[in-house]
């Protein structure tokens, strides 16, 4: 006789369940700065606008689902080239369903141009310019170009150089130790991506210093 006190085990819903959480990756440093970051996004855009967010190189999805968490009015569409951190977002966005972020879309930033012609009031890209090579750096910002409203934001956190020098002996570590990995990452000079910016229609608005020495950075699209 079955008891009372207990449903009957759903098997394959526990087990989907667990295959979820398996494919949810955990970015340390993600979950660090979601809430700094978060801050300087309500400063800059209305969250009580229905605006329509592009994020490049969504990584495992923690961001993203935290900004829509925050900010229920904004809608995010999640980029990625990784199959794995796909998978990733995609999980994320399961389990705490969510109805502001759309399925994750595969992209390579490096080709600057998007699966569709669709346009956005803004584009994130958070940990990407320095863990790239260069090419990535111009394909964001064409594909920026293309893609923002008149008048759109594209906003960049991360560690810069300034003045062609680092701003901390921390920074200059973490750049050997990009460098060490991939001869084509490393921090770069925050004049030199604003020389690509402004060579393609944009204008520096705003840079705000954050925890950890890094910078974020937003340039408005003239």
């Amino acid at each position: 006789m079955r008891s009372t006190c207990n449903p009957p085990f759903s098997g394959g819903k526990h087990l989907q369940a667990a295959k979820t959480m398996l494919t949810m990756l955990d970015f340390p440093a993600t979950q660090r700065n979601k809430d700094v970051i978060a801050e300087v996004l309500e400063e800059h855009f209305d969250p009580q606008a229905s605006l329509e967010f592009l994020e490049v190189a969504s990584g495992s999805g923690q961001h993203v689902v935290h900004f829509a968490q925050t900010f229920p009015h904004w809608n995010f569409q999640p980029t990625d080239l990784e199959p794995e951190h796909l998978k990733s977002i995609a999980a994320y966005v399961e389990h705490v369903h969510l109805e502001n972020v759309e399925e994750p879309q595969q992209l390579d930033v490096a080709r600057g141009e998007l699966w569709s012609e669709r346009s956005f009031d803004a584009v994130l890209a958070i940990n990407l310019i320095h863990i790239s090579p260069w090419e990535c750096t111009l394909g964001l910002f064409d594909l920026a170009a293309k893609h923002l409203k008149k008048g759109g934001k594209l906003y960049l956190y991360g560690a810069y150089k300034r003045g062609g020098k680092h701003i901390a002996p921390s920074n200059e570590q973490f750049d050997h130790s990009l460098r060490q990995s991939n001869p084509t990452w490393g921090v770069r000079c925050l004049d030199e991506v604003t020389t690509v910016a402004t060579g393609r229609g944009f204008e520096r608005s705003a840079v705000v210093e954050m925890p950890a020495n890094n910078l974020s950075v937003i340039f408005n699209r003239s």
